[in-house]
């Protein structure tokens, strides 16, 4: 036995896992299946030979965060960055939730969320989207009301489902809420539909996004977000000192020169994504969901048929594609997601499901 034990509330927590199986087909991870332009690796290069290593990163990334703000049309006092989305997420529990606080989290949703409250002493308060994964105004209003929660959590478009959020469902949140309201836009870019313009200095918004995936650079583990100046002061203290290496930094100011090419693997990948519904729709066993991300959960079978859809996915697995199972998950039973990939990638995915399908009389 060991002799120190962790904390009481830690100790039946598993960690955050995805299978990382030996496949040649991976749409999984909701990653970009496209490398950055070799143009933006140059740049980025040059830019690190010129990096002082002997010396600390900028602790502030101040010129990483003034090139953000210039192209979100934001100020720069409304910018924080930190080591991928989630070390922002875990920034904002560490600073706004802990022992004696709550976050309000709409399940099922990006498993992260509530993660990180536990780690961080977090009371979570669970409340259920509808059965079509959308969130009723009315309901989370009422919701936030009896509860009063310290944080609430919306995702859009949501994890796993790819559901993007209605307006009125920040409003209903910023009209009840008196603590932060905090939208996870990881896959924003995917979705016509963004919260960063409502954004002011007299509203406790925080809109969380990434540079993992349409950016590319899942990697170099890059995440910000837009928030009042009061949250980013705040934020400041709490994060580790010089946690945003150099190398790091540099790439996310590099890549902005990039947006158009940004924008276009956007289009790529939504017309892909449409591709992949249409297919996925064509079979007769197969319910897929409308997304607004760059992947698309369906459900195998009948609803909440856990053995179907996880003999499926490991039938895809012997055809060497990996996709999510979601089989298991709580509202969410008998789902798998796959990530939209490349035109190749998708072409494998959709070939194997239906040879599959088509062997156990299910097409």
């Amino acid at each position: 036995m060991n002799p120190i034990q962790p904390r009481d509330d830690l100790r039946s927590l598993s960690g955050y896992h995805s299978p990382n199986l030996n496949v040649s087909v991976r749409l999984n991870a909701n990653e970009s299946p496209l490398p950055p332009p070799a143009a933006f690796v140059d740049d980025w290069l040059e830019a690190v030979r010129a990096v002082p290593l002997n010396r600390y990163p900028d602790r502030s990334a101040r010129i990483l965060r003034e090139s953000l703000g210039e192209s979100l049309g934001q100020p720069t006092e409304r910018i924080f960055c930190a080591n991928g989305s989630n070390e922002v997420l875990q920034t904002l529990m560490l600073t706004y939730g802990g022992p004696g606080r709550k976050a309000l989290i709409i399940e099922p949703t990006y498993a992260l969320h509530s993660h990180i409250a536990r780690i961080t002493g977090t009371e979570i308060v669970s409340s259920a989207r509808s059965a079509d994964f959308t969130i009723d105004p009315d309901a989370l209003e009422s919701t936030i009301k009896s509860n009063d929660p310290d944080l609430v959590f919306l995702c859009s478009p949501n994890n796993p489902s790819g559901t993007v959020d209605a307006a009125e469902v920040l409003d209903a949140a910023l009209q009840s809420a008196r603590g932060l309201v905090i939208v996870d836009e990881a896959y924003g870019e995917f979705s016509p539909n963004s919260a960063i313009g409502r954004v002011n200095e007299d509203s406790a918004l925080v809109v969380v996004k990434t540079y993992s995936k349409v950016w590319s650079m899942a990697a170099l583990r890059l995440g910000y977000c837009i928030a009042p100046a009061w949250v980013v002061e705040e934020l400041e203290k709490v994060v580790l000192p010089y946690h945003l290496a150099a190398a790091t930094q540099s790439a996310g100011i590099a890549a902005l020169k990039y947006r158009a090419e940004m924008d276009a693997r956007v289009r790529e990948l939504v017309s892909e994504r449409e591709r992949l519904m249409e297919g996925l729709s064509g079979f007769e066993a197969l319910e897929p969901l409308p997304s607004g991300a760059n992947f698309i959960l369906f459900r195998v079978g009948k609803p909440g048929d856990v053995e179907a859809s996880s003999r499926l996915w490991a039938g895809l697995v012997k055809h060497g594609v990996l996709i999510r199972d979601f089989s298991a998950w709580p509202g969410v039973e008998g789902c798998l997601r796959v990530t939209v990939g490349s035109r190749g990638d998708n072409d494998a995915f959709l070939t194997a499901l239906g040879s599959i399908l088509r062997e156990s009389g299910d097409s």
